[in-house]
């Protein structure tokens, strides 16, 4: 499988460490992409969402602003910002 060059190395990473942490949520034998929509196609609540925040915050060592996570409808919108906050810190 070819790499994407527009994807870094950053976005990889997080996006293996998001799908591992949604592993156990996955339907079927659907896998977990770029446009998984976090609540509806995993049908995860409030609370599963945070928890699943807070895992990310701590592999990352980052701290997702709350303006920010209305934003984070899908996989890939978290992938995103994990590649925004670990480029400011």
């Amino acid at each position: 499988m070819l790499k994407d060059p527009t994807v870094t190395s950053v976005e990889q990473a997080a996006f293996k460490e998001v799908a591992k942490v949604l592993e156990p949520f996955r339907r079927h034998e659907t896998p977990i992409t770029r446009d998984t929509d976090i609540t509806a196609d995993l049908d995860l609540d409030s609370l599963a969402v945070m928890n699943l925040l807070m895992q990310v915050e701590e592999k990352f060592d980052i701290s997702i602003p709350l303006n920010l996570i209305p934003e984070i409808r899908t996989v890939g919108d978290l992938v995103k910002v994990i590649e925004q906050l670990t480029k400011g810190a």
